[in-house]
């Protein structure tokens, strides 16, 4: 049963078209996520879905018995109502009935009067049907579920009386979301919910929302997220929306058969075009006027066919690759004992960590841990309260600030990266720019009038130009849509250096990260393998214990090895490039030489002793450093 459709949906902001007739049904009980490039107009349907602006065109149908819940990424609850207090608005028509039921209690708690037999036989009866209505709307069940919902999404009890006009726009936002699905709507409508959420309150919502009966539309960058919630995908890109039945992984594989069918429709039709063109053009050379008539049939014939536009793909970051300047000692960074305190709250305390080079690990933990903290006090700028941290030989660090603090909002793009690099040329600068989607005038835009994701992109560009070998990078998906993410993940996997990254993002970390740090009030508890492992591992310690111990090896002989086996893959794919490198100096060198005994067969050289001295030379020279090239190759290959 449809519960949400629209139909030829338009919506334009002057000249700028943002919606062109979109067009889809949502039946009872779907979780469809909504996906996206950023500013494609996500928001804006749900905005036109909510009824909070209005569409130019098309016709919308939403099930009038059907509620809708809406929540959005900018909220504002300016209120002097504690946490406990907004949540428990939600159930004010409860709160009525317990306060009707208590005035009934009083007055059937009055002496019987015989006279009114009639009122009180009206009291016991109204008590009676009250109760029913109050048991049947959850009277004696909503404080545990409001308990579960904060709880669910990271408040404690101690959060509880906290004023709303405290809390920061996170907080807000998840107070928000507690309210909205204690509503319980038919239809839910969220835009980046997991915004804002540690990794175990991300993990609630997602059970949460697997057993939700209702209707969910989802707004997100969490491709893991998708993953797990949702069981039908919409992309909106340019203007126009697409359906897929599947979750998102499903939706890139159906997308990516798609764009391959398409581009072979479009290849072969551009095949037979230019095949027909050169046979009408052959007729009409014949210039007889039989031929003339054939040629013109054809052109006909051709001009009628429907043709296949070329097949488009996203635009999106395509020239992330980070590289390093120099190579750092083996020891990047060795931490003892490290502890912090802020006020009276203990952030950690007995911090011991080590991290190699090459490695790419991540830091998790709880939000309010100290996780940025750490990444402070291992660039200096915070100092611990006790404990040793030291980083290894020629270790620069590059770092990735999630609030994005190191932007000079008064400054234009172009100047907010060549002040930071200023020996880079003009074009070098436009061109950096540009690999990152900003052409044209968007170069002259000011860092204060950017979204989050345009100078999230900002940042990662002059982190690229910086060739750090040491990147910290905290949350660098924030704000990124999942093309870009996607290219962010491919360039750390081609990195040479060595990460240690904070993320929520588990289909970031899972891609991405070999190694993961839990960060507890007591130390670092480290786990070798990606989020997915991390995860097995917390449910059942013992798991993969059979296989770490097997054939009587120890823990530290197994992480040993596998540490002996990165390297050791490391230096393979070191040598496979060495191979390449000198495979093409070879073929150029071979070319060179080709070139030169050509020159010899010219007049003006092989008729002057001089030239063809200094050119037989040449090939002389290129010859002995063929050869040695020859062994150098031949020596590589035989390893």
């Amino acid at each position: 049963m449809i519960v949400l459709s629209c139909k030829d949906i338009q919506k334009s902001y002057g000249i700028d078209v943002v919606l062109k007739n979109i067009t889809f049904n949502v039946d009872e009980g779907e979780h469809v996520g909504l996906v996206g490039p950023n500013g494609a107009g996500k928001s804006t349907l749900f905005k036109i879905l909510t009824k909070q602006i209005d569409a130019d065109n098309g016709d919308m149908f939403i099930d009038k018995n059907r509620k809708v819940g809406y929540l959005s990424q900018h909220l504002s609850l300016e209120t002097n109502n504690s946490i406990y207090n907004e949540t428990l608005s939600v159930f004010q028509d409860i709160l009525n009935l317990e306060n009707k039921l208590r005035e009934l209690e009083e007055e059937m708690n009055k002496p019987y009067n015989p006279e009114k037999e009639e009122y009180h036989s009206k009291v016991i009866k109204d008590y009676t049907t009250f109760s029913e209505l109050y048991n049947n709307r959850g009277g004696y069940s909503y404080k545990a579920e409001i308990g579960r919902v904060l709880k669910g999404l990271g408040f404690t009890e101690d959060d509880y009386d906290k004023p709303i006009n405290i809390l920061s726009g996170g907080q807000k936002t998840r107070v928000s979301l507690c309210k909205l699905l204690l509503s319980n709507p038919e239809i839910l409508l969220l835009d980046e919910p997991t915004n804002h959420l540690d990794l175990e309150a991300i993990e609630w919502l997602e059970e949460y929302l697997k057993g939700y009966k209702g209707t969910i539309i989802v707004i997100s960058h969490d491709r893991y997220f998708l993953d797990s919630i949702t069981t039908k995908t919409f992309e909106l890109s340019d203007g126009t929306l697409q359906s897929y039945n599947g979750n998102y992984t499903a939706f890139i594989e159906l997308k990516k058969k798609g764009y391959e069918e398409k581009l072979k429709a479009y290849t072969l039709q551009q095949a037979e075009i230019k095949r027909q063109e050169e046979i009408i053009e052959r007729y009409r050379s014949f210039n007889r006027e039989k031929s003339v008539r054939a040629a013109e049939s054809r052109q006909k014939a051709l001009d009628k066919i429907e043709r296949i536009d070329a097949p488009t793909q996203n635009r999106k970051i395509t020239k992330i690759k980070f590289e390093t300047q120099i190579k750092s000692g083996n020891d990047v960074l060795h931490t003892e004992n490290l502890s912090k305190t802020y006020g009276n709250k203990l952030l950690f305390e007995n911090l011991n960590l080590d991290i190699k080079r090459g490695e790419q690990t991540a830091l998790i933990g709880e939000n309010g841990r100290g996780k940025t903290t750490l990444f402070k006090i291992l660039m200096d700028e915070v100092k611990s309260d006790r404990g040793t941290c030291v980083l290894g030989k020629n270790v620069h660090i590059g770092y990735y600030d999630q609030e994005q603090s190191n932007l000079n909002p008064n400054k234009t793009i172009l100047d907010e990266v060549w002040d930071d690099f200023p020996n880079m040329t003009t074009t070098e600068v436009r061109n950096a720019l540009a690999a990152f989607l900003f052409t044209g005038d968007d170069v002259f835009k000011e860092i204060s009038t950017l979204s989050g994701g345009e100078k999230c992109r900002i940042n990662l560009l002059k982190l690229m130009l910086s060739k750090a070998n040491f990147l910290l990078l905290d949350e660098p998906t924030n704000h990124l849509d999942i093309m870009s993410r996607e290219a962010l993940e491919d360039a750390i996997s081609n990195y040479d250096g060595t990460v240690l990254v904070i993320s929520h993002d588990r289909y970031f970390l899972n891609k991405v990260v070999e190694k993961i740090h839990e960060l507890n009030i007591d130390g670092i508890k480290t786990f070798l393998g990606n989020y997915s492992y991390y995860v097995e591992k917390k449910k059942n310690p013992l798991r993969f214990q059979e296989l770490e111990e097997s054939e009587g090896k120890t823990k530290t002989q197994i992480q040993y090895e596998k540490k002996k086996k990165r390297e050791e893959e490391k230096l393979e794919k070191q040598k496979q490039l060495k191979v390449k490198n000198l495979e093409e100096s070879i073929s150029n060198l071979e070319k060179n030489i080709e070139d030169l005994h050509h020159k010899l067969c010219l007049e003006e050289v092989y008729s002057n002793p001089d030239k063809s001295e200094e050119v037989n030379r040449e090939i002389s020279n290129c010859e002995s450093q063929l050869e040695e090239l020859y062994m150098e190759w031949e020596e590589l290959i035989a390893e």
